[in-house]
């Protein structure tokens, strides 16, 4: 009998042991979820003045049944847009400015420009994360040829960096938002 209590005491005390750990004492990791975005604009103003050139995508109800609002434009050819991209979530009121956001966290995020079609355009990066790795919230368009195709612009949360384009980058696509472009 002196035995039996014995074992069912090591085998408490031993199960004790087992259960508690030093992770147990470490705090849980915050879970940053992922930005809701809505809408995506992009601004293009002429270097040296013009009419600035306005794409938009608006996609106010998510993955509901309604189709993304799409709104493009026509480049001139010859011409340097600088460029700028602004992202919101407008299920909240006010409209919440998620572009803060992603450039605070600009290590954690990164904007990819590609283009499709016969679309003679270059793209520049303009500003840095505070890794001085590419961020791609502002950038430099150069409108080549007459042509059309299709310049898509896609936000990655957590891509590698540095990395050589979307095919390396890693990470979860944000948004990804395509426009129809003709240069003229």
């Amino acid at each position: 009998m002196k035995n039996i209590k014995f074992l069912i005491l090591a085998l408490v005390v031993s199960t004790l042991f087992i259960g508690c750990s030093k992770d147990d004492d470490q705090q849980p990791q915050p879970v940053n979820e992922e930005e809701v975005i809505t809408t995506l604009t992009v601004t293009l103003v002429p270097d040296g003045g013009g009419t600035a050139v306005s794409l938009q995508t608006r996609d106010l109800d998510g993955d509901g049944p309604n189709e993304p609002v799409v709104t493009t434009g026509n480049l001139a050819s010859g011409v340097t847009y600088n460029g700028s991209i602004v992202l919101l979530n407008e299920t909240v009121d006010p409209a919440e400015n998620i572009t803060e956001e992603v450039e605070e966290e600009s290590v954690e995020h990164q904007f990819f420009y590609t283009s499709g079609g016969d679309l003679d355009i270059t793209i520049s990066n303009e500003n840095l994360d505070t890794n001085g790795n590419k961020l791609g919230t502002e950038f430099t368009l150069v409108a080549g040829a007459a042509s059309s195709g299709t310049l898509t612009f896609t936000l990655r949360h957590e891509p590698t960096k540095p990395n050589t384009g979307l095919s390396d980058a890693g990470g979860e696509s944000d948004i990804i938002a395509s426009f129809d472009i003709t240069i003229e």
